[in-house]
């Protein structure tokens, strides 16, 4: 039968499926000859889902769920079909695999969605081409291609062992197995794959961590870190993320972060800061802070931070139904200069410094509203609430979303037949600050009389 996506991608499978080993021409052969090498120098190809038992999930996790679940992966993303249809169509094993599989586990929305496939990058790269794809070629070095089908990057990967690294980035071979790819990856809850029909492959039994919300790193936790001292902090941001923040954090791990802390210095701050961007829009990062001060990691990250107001912040956060922000939390953080320490962005470094400035300022809640606009006078309320211990005034939300929709009545304008340069200006902030005390009552007639 033939599959057809958006009419750009026909793919022969079934009974017509091209038997035995097929290689397109490579597009690169530098990378044909190193993945022949890391795989014995044969050619070979996996016979697909459904014929090796290892790893198959057992029924005690309602099968029928999990298949429904990731079904309902494919079925909202259409481009994931057809670039598995694309690979399987050749002879490939096509696995969505990662933060894909394991968000759907959990019920959660999938955004990002990665394949792995016994084809090399050259392979995916050529049959994205047959099929009229575009390809990114930025990762290609380490295995990815990316595939942009109907609008919508796909990343594909070649399934990879580690052979080691400096610290910063692992150093990588091809492979033609599952289980190794698992292997190298970083938690076992990342290490979880799912075919388009829904069916679960758990090669490092690590069902069971997700469903206990446990992040365990994949093998001997020394060995992952050494590879790529990033981890550390993916630790603590997976454990904010996925874990019951409750619970004690796994102290093999916690052992091996502190022996290898000093390794954060190898990163860059760019990749730090993203990092820690990331856990802090976690529901609840304040016990992963805490445990990074102990094991002496945030002093290297953040040197001067306290981190003691972020779960008073978070608890307002949840008493008021707002939802978490990175750039808020960082605000409370302080005092970090985040251009500094972590090299976000100048518009994030700018909104974190504004908003921890007018924290300590007594600015209303509705002229902040009207000022700077109904996000930040949320974050600023907040901030100043668990920075200072002013209490928010109830109904503050309502009260900033009327003002951020007003309009000053008066313009200069109204006022130049009598007034000009400094003494214009300062005319009409004394009117537009009595026209805010006024509860943005008074009208333009009453403040020109």
């Amino acid at each position: 039968m033939t599959e057809s996506c958006a009419g750009r991608c026909q793919i022969e499978t079934g009974s017509r499926r091209r038997a035995g080993p097929w290689f397109p021409e490579p597009v690169r052969p530098e990378f044909q000859r190193r993945s022949l090498r890391s795989c014995g120098g044969q050619r070979h190809f996996a016979a697909g889902a459904g014929q090796q038992d290892n790893g198959i999930v057992s029924n005690d996790f309602e099968p029928s769920a999990v298949r429904h679940r990731l079904k309902a992966v494919f079925a909202g993303h259409g481009g994931a079909n057809c670039a598995c249809g694309m690979l399987k169509g050749a002879g490939h094993q096509a696995w969505l695999v990662g933060g894909a599989v394991r968000d759907a586990l959990l019920g959660r929305d999938v955004d990002d969605i990665d394949i792995a496939t016994d084809a090399g990058p050259w392979q995916v790269q050529a049959l994205a081409d047959r099929a009229g794809f575009r390809t990114l070629l930025d990762g290609y070095s380490f295995g990815t291609v990316r595939v942009i089908i109907r609008g919508r990057s796909i990343e594909v990967t070649s399934f990879r062992r580690d052979l080691g690294g400096d610290g910063r980035r692992p150093e990588v071979r091809f492979s033609i197995s599952m289980e190794e790819d698992a292997s190298r990856r970083d938690f076992t809850i990342n290490a979880l794959y799912a075919d388009d029909d829904g069916n679960l492959r758990d090669p490092l039994g690590a069902l069971d961590d997700l469903k206990n919300r446990r992040v365990r790193f994949v093998g001997r936790p020394e060995e992952r870190i050494e590879e790529d001292y990033l981890r550390i902090l993916r630790f603590f941001r997976f454990h904010a993320h996925y874990s019951d923040t409750a619970d004690s954090m796994d102290a093999q791990a916690l052992e091996a972060i502190q022996k290898h802390a000093n390794g954060l210095r190898k990163i860059s701050k760019e990749r730090v800061g993203t990092e820690i961007m990331k856990l802090l829009t976690a529901p609840s990062p304040s016990f992963s802070l805490r445990q990074m001060r102990i094991a002496g990691v945030l002093r290297l990250v953040m040197p001067g931070a306290r981190t003691e107001a972020v779960a008073e912040l978070e608890r307002l956060e949840a008493q008021t139904g707002i939802r978490p922000d990175a750039e808020r939390r960082l605000a409370a953080i302080g005092p970090v200069d985040p251009m500094a320490s972590l090299r976000v962005s100048r518009g994030s470094a700018s909104r974190v410094a504004k908003l921890r400035a007018q924290a300590f300022r007594d600015t209303g809640a509705a002229e902040l509203g009207y000022r700077l606009g109904e996000a930040d006078a949320v974050d600023i309320c907040l901030l100043r609430s668990t920075l200072t211990g002013v209490p928010v005034v109830p109904g503050f939300r309502g009260d900033i979303e009327h003002a951020a929709r007003q309009k000053f009545p008066v313009s200069a304008g109204d006022l130049m037949g009598s007034l000009r340069g400094k003494e214009l200006g300062d005319r009409l902030r004394l009117l537009e600050q009595r026209w805010i005390d006024s509860g943005f009552v008074l009208t333009k007639a009453t403040l020109l009389s």
